[in-house]
């Protein structure tokens, strides 16, 4: 067992066990890598390779958690954690990971656009409107069956849980309350409707008084949005818009209210209802 300590990288390092196991729903595909608590360590996206570590330090331990599950080829792989800093990957294991998820070719791979889609990606562009007076929270937990918001939103704007769907290269037609990406329907119109739904349901019965929320579908692809599209209850928007639409929108939420309903936001006792 490792010392403790008192910052939230040490506590980490007491747990000794890490547990990778793998999301696939609405479209999203990630690996989520917890302690033996149920604490999260961090996360990664299998469909842009995006690794995300709770603490810095413990990115390490994330990525070699990763590359372990992707070996084993298991719905559910519990192994050692390494102490930060110690056992991180060398160079060819981090090569061979990052060939795990960017692609078959990975001297084919162009490391510095790699770096700059990863710095355009949604979360990143949700984060930069943190200094502008919004809150987000990534991977919102949704009852106990493993359903998760990829991100909620929360600001002057009003409160949005943000979803993205990728189809690059791809013709994406917005068209009233339809959906079509290459003309064929698609139905995540519907699914953000309902995930808004019950977002807004259980952030009601966690005492957030006349809360609105409205879905978001974020889309990497030729978007079209047509005359007479209907976004009254969910929006879409290309993912180089997001910044741009989010910061037009007009004052709904005070920063008091924003406050009060992000702080809610962040219980999990709010989402296991």
């Amino acid at each position: 067992m490792l010392k403790s300590g008192t910052s939230r990288a040490d506590n980490a390092r007491m747990e000794d066990v890490l547990t990778v196991r793998r999301w696939r729903r609405y479209g999203a595909d990630r690996l989520f890598v917890t302690q033996e608590t149920g604490r999260r360590v961090g996360s990664v996206d299998l469909q842009s390779g995006e690794v995300v570590a709770d603490d810095p330090v413990l990115e390490p331990g994330v990525r070699r958690a990763a590359q372990a599950y992707l070996r084993a080829d298991v719905t559910e792989l519990a192994l050692p954690m390494a102490t930060p800093g110690v056992g991180a990957l060398d160079a060819a294991d981090d090569a061979a990971l990052q060939a795990w998820l960017g692609g078959d070719d990975w001297d084919a791979i162009d490391l510095d656009g790699v770096r700059a889609e990863r710095g355009s990606s949604v979360r990143t562009r949700l984060e930069r409107l943190v200094d502008e007076g919004w809150q987000v929270i990534h991977d919102v937990p949704l009852g106990r069956q493993g359903s998760l918001v990829e991100h909620l939103l929360i600001g002057p704007g009003g409160a949005f849980t943000v979803a993205e769907r990728r189809h690059p290269g791809q013709k994406v037609v917005v068209d009233g309350r339809s959906l079509e990406v290459d003309g064929r329907s698609m139905p995540y119109l519907r699914d953000a409707k309902l995930e808004a739904g019950r977002v807004r349901g259980l952030l009601l019965s966690a005492g957030c008084a006349n809360v609105n929320v409205r879905g978001v579908v974020v889309v990497q692809g030729d978007l079209e949005i047509r005359s007479g599209a209907v976004q009254s209850e969910t929006v879409v928007m290309a993912r180089q818009d997001v910044q741009s639409m989010f910061r037009a929108m007009p004052v709904r939420l005070d920063v008091h209210r924003v406050a009060a309903i992000a702080h809610v936001a962040r219980q999990r006792a709010t989402w296991s209802r």
